[in-house]
């Protein structure tokens, strides 16, 4: 593997295209790269109290090194606040500040700052410039790249939303520091979400350095980053809208939004319940897709090394279809489902029976 803990990656998409910038220190940068594509001296930052504690000096020392002022919004910290009310609050804030539109706002914080501010981006004056400076690793692999935005609702997760990309990503590595270990592992899961639907020996990489991950190894840290964007931004770029193959992506997904939404939002993190549902994708994979048992247990095993969880917690089966048939990834009135014909390679299905689903929900209980 190549020594070292910085890149760029390019999300191709014509005009709208955007580079990833990764690795330690990006925000000291956050000037300089913002001068590629703004002139002004003022922009306007939504954050968190926990993130702000820990990493909003810096992006600000990064932003005023380039003569840049800015304005800081701070939400609640958490999955229960990325609601409507708190979307307003951010747009008022806007409105109050006289925010022009053409004035960057900036997510600074995992995926539900990322999304919130996103969709707030995407509505203030029919959209003002976005950049999303994601700190959580989940953000980092996964919610930041991609332009989706959105808030949650009672009866489903991420139902209410937008389209919206960024105009740069600023990964700096050195936000993972200050994560808890369940953030930091909820984050692995995504990452392992990449090499099981798109990369093998990127999977059989993970699969040789889980150790070093879990040390939170910049070298390591940096590669399944890398990796993972990697694989995310050639999605995107096929298929910005999810018409096709970024529906992929939701490896896990259907059955993962179910679990958050059932228990309601913030009492399992996204990549706990992910990781679950990939486990029950992967079960059904072996009965519909010939995915066979042996690289069905390799990504359980792989889950657990991490200390992601294998096993869901007691929901009755009709809440389970309730809430999957709810899914913004039904289509004709179907749920679709991503599943895996072999490590490396999955596919959309939409002709799974009910009673094989019922079969997997009931005997992984």
């Amino acid at each position: 593997m190549e020594q070292k803990t910085s890149s760029t990656l390019q999300v191709d998409l014509g005009a709208r295209s955007y580079p990833i910038h990764i690795g330690t220190g990006v925000f000291a940068e956050a000037g300089r790269l913002l001068h590629t594509v703004y002139s002004g001296q003022r922009v306007f930052v939504v954050s968190n109290p926990v993130v702000a504690a820990h990493h909003l000096v810096a992006l600000q020392q990064g932003l005023s090194a380039a003569g840049i002022t800015s304005e800081v919004w701070q939400m609640p910290d958490g999955e229960r606040a990325k609601n409507w009310e708190e979307l307003y609050q951010i747009l008022g804030w806007l409105l109050e500040s006289r925010a022009e539109r053409h004035t960057p706002l900036i997510a600074l914080g995992g995926g539900v700052v990322g999304d919130l501010a996103g969709l707030a981006a995407a509505l203030y004056q029919r959209g003002m410039p976005l950049i999303q400076a994601p700190t959580s690793l989940l953000a980092q692999v996964d919610s930041s790249v991609g332009g989706k935005t959105a808030v949650n609702h009672p009866l489903g997760k991420n139902m209410i939303g937008a389209f919206y990309q960024p105009q740069q990503v600023w990964i700096d590595t050195n936000t993972l520091a200050t994560l808890p270990p369940r953030e930091y592992i909820s984050g692995l899961a995504e990452v392992v979400k990449y090499g099981a639907i798109r990369d093998r020996n990127f999977f059989d990489w993970l699969e040789k350095n889980t150790q070093a991950l879990l040390a939170r190894d910049p070298v390591a840290v940096n590669h399944a980053i890398h990796q993972s964007c990697r694989a995310k931004a050639m999605i995107v770029a096929a298929d910005e809208r999810e018409t096709g193959e970024r529906a992929l992506l939701n490896l896990g997904h259907t059955f993962g939004h179910a679990i958050e939404t059932a228990l309601g939002y913030g009492q399992w993190l996204h990549g706990e319940a992910v990781a679950v549902g990939m486990v029950l994708a992967g079960r059904l994979s072996t009965m519909a897709c010939g995915f066979e048992k042996s690289e069905q247990q390799r990504l359980e095993q792989l889950l657990a090394t991490f200390g992601l969880p294998l096993t869901f917690p007691n929901i009755p089966p009709e809440t389970w279809m309730t809430l999957m048939a709810r899914d913004k990834k039904v289509s004709g009135g179907k749920m679709r489902f991503v599943l895996l014909e072999r490590l490396g390679r999955a596919v959309v299905r939409q002709d799974i029976e009910e009673a094989a689903l019922m079969q997997v929900l009931i005997t992984s209980s």
